[in-house]
């Protein structure tokens, strides 16, 4: 499984105070791809919709407030105030905590014939009953340490990655180091520092927040001060 503390390599330029890129590991660029995966109404949740840019916030807000006698008989709000999350808190535990997540339900017939749904109203192609008696559903057993970084996650684990400043991610050479040096234009060495930084949920929920905002996610985070 992934850990819930994890480490990075940050090449910053002191003169201009900026982070020019981040050498990372498998873990790390995970954890960037699955910010792609996550709901609207959760990262919501995530950042507090008192603190999230734009209306996104008050619209979370109005839906949670209404009146359940608004919604039509057959719907809910749960699944858009708390979606289903397509990640497991045990492979990703910087963002997708237990109580973010909602338990996957699944439905049978009171027969207990060999059918099961996700919806309630589905019909036992056997009985013709509704499929409304909810069982219990039990998920995969989390990934051990050799198993995620052999089969987990969404990239390889055999190679560095380079995330630059805006979080564009591309396997770690030599040559694209050098390319992003000129694009910035750094002519004394002098200038550039090496830092180790430590990623935690702390940290994780302050990189998903800059995303939203910011071209600059990695300085702003680590050189800055951006809140959660």
């Amino acid at each position: 499984m992934a850990s819930s503390k994890m480490s990075m390599k940050l090449l910053v330029d002191t003169k201009a105070n900026k982070v020019l890129f981040a050498e990372a590991g498998k873990e790390f660029v995970d954890f960037l791809f699955t910010l792609l995966s996550l709901p609207v109404a959760t990262i919501i949740r995530l950042l507090n919709k008192n603190s999230m840019v734009g209306s996104l916030g008050s619209l979370y807000d109005s839906l949670e407030s209404l009146s359940e006698a608004y919604m039509q008989p057959n719907k809910s709000k749960d699944p858009l105030l708390k979606p289903i999350l397509q990640v497991s808190a045990a492979d990703f535990p910087f963002l997708v905590t237990e109580n973010l997540s909602m338990a996957k339900k699944v439905y049978m017939c009171g027969s207990y014939h060999r059918f099961i749904a996700d919806d309630p109203r589905a019909i036992c192609p056997q009985c013709k009953y509704t499929l409304s008696r909810e069982v219990p559903y039990v998920g995969p057993p989390p990934a051990t340490s050799e198993s995620y970084q052999r089969d987990g996650g969404y990239v390889k684990g055999i190679v560095t990655y380079m995330v630059n400043d805006d979080l564009a991610v591309k396997p770690m050479s030599t040559i694209s180091g050098i390319a992003l040096l000129r694009n910035y234009t750094v002519k004394e060495v002098g200038v550039l520092e090496e830092k180790v930084v430590e990623v935690t949920l702390s940290e994780g929920l302050k990189l998903l927040k800059a995303s939203l905002q910011s071209k600059a996610v990695l300085t702003g985070v680590f050189l800055g001060n951006i809140g959660a």
